[in-house]
């Protein structure tokens, strides 16, 4: 910063210091609050607090007056400090007022971006700002995890960090919203989504993260933001045990779910005799379901549930004396597992169809 512009956040500092050389008295309420001011106006004018302590001791040296007596000096040194103390006090109110701004407007924007409720070409505008440009496609990823995630986190914070240091010239949004970590980048950009997955991991108390299909245009981070979400959703209801799952891998599971009458019909019908087993449908099912993701080998679904295979074996007879389908029959299997899966989306027997 050049004198001249040092000079503008001055003020009457000259004058006050030689009053104080002549009366020793201290800096006036109205004084400090002169300084405060300049302080905040300083820090909207972009300059650096290290530049403007520098040119107050510069012009501490300039207008130090002459001839000052060894017992006026401490008076004069007190007063620097108290002039200093003061507008370092305003540029920083200003500082965080602005972080404050900076900090409501990023949230206003996430919150606009992520329902899709704002007009998309000033969406686009403000997306600029954040490093996003919404004519490219995006795809998102959701964290979630055992506690609530927030911006200021430090597991928020440990996860942007590793993120920046690997891909430091990549155009990467990290937000929060209602508890979940949430991390946008370009369409082309899956690596990124990868290295997000496997940070929120390892430094977070993560569950599990979703990472939705990139979807192209002004709408496509809301598409892919809401499909994470959804399968998220779908990784619960399922029971799945993988810490990531990916929306292009389960979306034979919306399809089925889409038409819920015919899927509930279907899980009632099929599975419905279940429930007159000894304690119910449940662990029937869970047999059922360790059958099919064991590729229908007895063995291996024994191994699954810790029964011997002459159990499992009883089990998927009892099946088949209820239901009329055996799992083990090609004619009988399809129908079987996918009535399993609309059980496991529909959350039965746990709630009434």
């Amino acid at each position: 910063m050049s004198e001249p512009d040092v000079a503008g956040f001055l003020g009457e500092y000259a004058r006050t210091l030689t009053e104080v050389s002549v009366t020793g008295r201290r800096l006036t309420r109205e004084e400090l609050e002169e300084r405060r001011a300049l302080g905040e106006r300083a820090a909207d004018a972009g300059h650096s607090l290290r530049t403007l302590v520098r040119g107050h001791l510069a012009a501490t040296r300039a207008a130090w007056p002459a001839g000052t007596p060894g017992s006026a000096v401490g008076g004069v040194l007190a007063a620097v400090e108290q002039a200093v103390d003061a507008f370092a006090e305003g540029y920083e109110r200003a500082q965080r007022l602005a972080v404050r701004q900076e900090e409501a407007a990023r949230r206003e924007f996430i919150d606009d971006l992520l329902y899709g409720r704002s007009d998309l070409g000033r969406l686009a505008e403000r997306a600029e700002r954040f490093g996003l440009v919404l004519s490219h496609g995006h795809a998102v990823a959701v964290a979630e995890g055992t506690e609530a995630y927030d911006d200021a986190s430090p597991a928020t914070r440990r996860v942007e960090a590793a993120l920046i240091a690997r891909f430091d010239q990549r155009r990467i949004l990290l937000a929060t919203k209602d508890g979940k970590l949430i991390c946008i980048v370009p369409g082309d950009e899956g690596e990124i989504l990868d290295r997000f997955a496997e940070q929120a991991r390892s430094t977070t108390d993560c569950v599990r993260v979703a990472i939705g299909r990139p979807r192209p245009g002004p709408g496509g981070v809301v598409q892919s933001y809401e499909e994470a979400l959804s399968t998220l959703d779908l990784a619960e209801r399922l029971g799945l045990d993988a810490p990531v799952v990916r929306a292009a891998e389960l979306l034979v599971y919306p399809v089925l779910a889409r038409d819920r009458q015919a899927m509930a019909d279907l899980v009632l019908s099929t599975l419905g005799p279940l429930r007159e087993a000894r304690g119910g449908a449940e662990p029937l099912l869970r047999t059922l379901e360790a059958y099919f993701e064991s590729g229908c080998t007895s063995a291996a679904a024994a191994r699954r549930l810790a029964l011997s295979v002459r159990a499992l074996t009883y089990r998927l007879d009892r099946i088949h004396q209820l239901t009329g389908a055996h799992p083990a029959d090609p004619v009988h299997r399809y129908t079987l597992q996918t009535a399993v899966i609309g059980a496991r989306l529909l959350r039965w027997p746990e709630e009434e169809l």
